[in-house]
């Protein structure tokens, strides 16, 4: 079972479309059961930091997806404002991150020459061969709208660079932890690669 994370904070709707289209069911959930039982979690996001971390904590998630992510190892995805939840902190807030990865969420600086948030399609550049971006046969193109970006500590953790004014990880993984700072569900082809690459993982990371 896929569980998408319902905190009242992402595209929920969007990303169990793509799922389904290729060929995967998926709930969307905050019930605990549903997760605990899950093949994988996805932690979606929009919207700012401190925000998604009081509705997780609302909800008795904020504990509870640090446990079941180290404890069960259960694979989970963050994308966007998920992926940045998973940090330690964030520049944009004053809330503690879940931690599930040795990194920070820090401020684009004000610049005359782009426009804040980095709004539209930008390339994903791989930094060594990975489960979420191995099988594209052409440079991945995706979608982002953010203001701030994820600054990995350890440079091992760093799936993906891109280019906006600075060079800043769009993709990251620690162990069964993954992160997007793109959002795949917009992302058309190269959303389904991704998501179909991860999955794949899920289904057949024990063969």
């Amino acid at each position: 079972m896929i569980s998408i994370v319902d905190y009242d904070m992402g595209n929920l709707g969007s990303i169990k479309n793509m799922i389904k289209k290729i060929g995967y069911q998926s709930i969307i959930t905050n019930d605990k059961m549903d997760l605990m039982n899950s093949d994988c979690i996805i932690l979606p996001g929009v919207g700012s930091f401190d925000t998604g971390v009081k509705n997780l904590k609302k909800y008795d998630l904020y504990n509870y997806l640090k446990d079941i992510a180290k404890e069960k190892k259960i694979p989970i995805l963050g994308i966007c404002l998920g992926m940045q939840l998973m940090c330690k902190s964030s520049e944009e807030g004053e809330e503690i991150g879940l931690g599930l990865i040795d990194a920070i969420s820090v401020k684009f600086a004000d610049s005359e020459k782009l426009k804040i948030p980095h709004m539209g399609w930008s390339f994903v550049q791989k930094i060594r061969p990975n489960i979420l971006l191995d099988d594209f046969i052409e440079s991945p193109r995706f979608y982002f709208v953010h203001s701030y970006y994820v600054k990995c500590n350890d440079d091992k953790d760093i799936l993906g660079i891109t280019n906006y004014g600075i060079d800043f990880h769009s993709a990251f993984r620690k162990n069964n932890v993954f992160g997007v700072q793109f959002h795949p569900e917009k992302s058309h082809k190269f959303g389904i690669t991704l998501l179909k690459s991860f999955l794949n993982y899920v289904y057949h990371r024990n063969e």
